[in-house]
């Protein structure tokens, strides 16, 4: 699995810590982290938490990410956005039990952290023990075992749900300001990582003409 990390502005500066973190976690499971920024507090390639959502959507629906780890400061705003856009199913994950249930259950791809509310002394560990649970078995997989059939045919509802309600993500790009997309995919390993596993040649198309 490719798993994407992203970091916007305000919380910029533990992206050093949430990527060692997460590596730490999911490399030895055999999934590969891809680090979009921010790059720190210096990083002159700003994002805010509505173009997290945008670069997530982008990630998730060209196939050039499985799953996106993501956030600001409640986790609340990056939420938001992110479900704003097709096939982007993410949850609030404040705690290690959020983390499996959301997994187990709702089967997302995409989790948005509160990295500054609640995330002191000892956030770390919970940052890991979150990784763990998020990551621990395979997605869908049900709780409590019961209820493994109407969890999954809910997904599979919700799924149809957003096909309807959604247009496909190259419409709504062509609808978004320039600009507040080029700054969302200016990263300074954006382009590296995305043409290297990007498995959509339209949203390849479209990004390039976007950032030419």
């Amino acid at each position: 699995m490719k798993i994407a990390l992203i970091n916007e502005n305000s919380q910029a500066t533990k992206n050093e810590m949430i990527y060692n973190t997460l590596k730490k976690v999911v490399e030895p499971m055999g999934h590969e982290v891809y680090n979009y920024g921010m790059y720190g507090g210096e990083d002159p390639n700003s994002l805010t938490y509505v173009q997290n959502g945008i670069l997530a959507a982008v990630l998730l629906n060209s196939g050039a990410a499985d799953y996106v780890i993501t956030g600001c400061g409640t986790g609340e705003g990056a939420m938001l956005a992110c479900n704003s856009f097709p096939k982007v199913l993410c949850g609030h994950i404040e705690s290690p039990l959020d983390a499996y249930l959301f997994s187990q259950v709702n089967d997302g791809n995409c989790v948005a952290l509160p990295f500054a509310e609640n995330f002191g002394w000892g956030g770390e560990l919970n940052l890991e023990y979150i990784f763990e649970k998020l990551f621990c078995a395979p997605g869908g997989g049900g709780y409590p075992k019961e209820r493994v059939e109407p969890e999954q045919r809910n997904k599979k509802i919700l799924d149809a749900v957003k096909e309807i309600t959604h247009v496909d993500l190259v419409t709504i790009l062509g609808r978004l300001d320039r600009e507040l997309i080029r700054g969302a995919l200016s990263g300074g390993k954006f382009q590296e990582y995305f043409f290297a596993n990007c498995r959509c040649d339209q949203l390849a198309a479209c990004v390039r003409e976007i950032l030419a």
